[in-house]
């Protein structure tokens, strides 16, 4: 697939879901650019303002399987992965995979469920593949991860851990929609689930092609050390006691590619890098004595900072 027909595919993906997901075409533009980049996606935000639609509507305009995961504080990592289950028939045990064996998987509140669970899908989200019993078990590809999060100030929730974090290409808001969209949504949708209307805008193979295509997109060397430049800021920043890792920092580069696809070029810019640099890095630095929100607001004030501080290539 060439660049252009990858950047015709985002655009039409882009439409697709935009139909039933009103107002929040940054939104989507940042979910389709994590999808090319083969990464995964955490939201972070209030129930209610659009985050399973968001995750329906791009697997429906894909044509791919979906499955929604509720996590609560019961759930096992084998109600998450699948087990190993006695067959009375052959008399041995046969693996039943889990819900993660989809292709498209919203885990909804994962922060609702302990770290044991969380963890289980580590291995799922870094390798594309689960172990179990010693056995390992390859998902389908594409297999694409939207999380949802409820602030950590909610009631019963559980951090995640760094490690798991680290497994996110982009931590996003969804945020009201304006308040012309918001009326126009009460006056125009009733009990008809706008999800259904949509058909399949790309197909799996296509989807794979693009994947592919971000690989070739054209980054200068002047804009990989400004990229770079970034990362290094958050390790000798003051007010960050642990900053950004080399995985982090190939995570950056694979971003910015796949949004100059997104953007229809073939090329990465410096704007690419700038608005990519807090989505992609805020949820993996440590500040230095803050946790919760205050965490969360300190690592994106502090990345807006460097982004205005750090100088733009020529």
């Amino acid at each position: 697939m060439s660049l252009a027909e990858a950047s015709s595919l985002a655009a039409r993906l882009v439409n697709s879901v935009g139909e039933v997901l009103r107002g929040k075409e940054e939104v989507i533009r940042w979910t389709v650019t994590a999808l090319l980049a083969r990464g995964h996606v955490l939201i972070e935000d209030i129930p209610g303002v659009g985050k399973t639609t968001l995750a329906r509507a791009l697997a429906a305009s894909l044509g791919l399987r979906f499955r929604r995961l509720q996590l609560t504080s019961d759930l096992m990592p084998t109600d998450v992965l699948g087990g190993n289950v006695y067959d009375r028939g052959s008399g041995s045990f046969v693996f039943r995979p889990g819900p993660v064996f989809t292709q498209i998987l919203l885990a909804d509140e994962i922060n609702r469920t302990t770290p044991r669970t969380q963890s289980a899908l580590l291995e799922a989200m870094g390798e594309g593949q689960v172990s179990i019993d010693g056995t390992t078990h390859a998902l389908d590809d594409p297999f694409f991860v939207i999380a949802t999060q409820n602030p950590q100030d909610f009631y019963g929730t559980y951090p995640l851990p760094e490690s798991q974090l680290d497994r996110f290409l982009l931590r996003l808001r969804v945020g009201y929609p304006a308040e012309e969209v918001e009326r126009a949504i009460l006056l125009e949708r009733g009990a008809r689930d706008p999800v259904g209307s949509l058909g399949d805008t790309v197909s799996a193979d296509q989807l794979r092609a693009a994947q592919a295509a971000v690989d070739r997109v054209r980054i200068d060397e002047s804009l990989v050390r400004y990229l770079h430049s970034f990362v290094l800021a958050t390790r000798a920043h003051p007010m960050i006691e642990v900053g950004a890792s080399t995985r982090a920092a190939l995570a950056f580069a694979r971003a910015v590619r796949a949004r100059a696809i997104v953007e229809g070029r073939d090329h990465v810019l410096p704007d690419d890098i700038k608005e990519l640099v807090v989505p992609v890095l805020s949820h993996r630095l440590r500040p230095a004595g803050a946790e919760g929100p205050l965490a969360r607001a300190d690592t994106e004030a502090i990345l807006r900072e460097l982004r205005e501080e750090v100088p733009v290539p020529l």
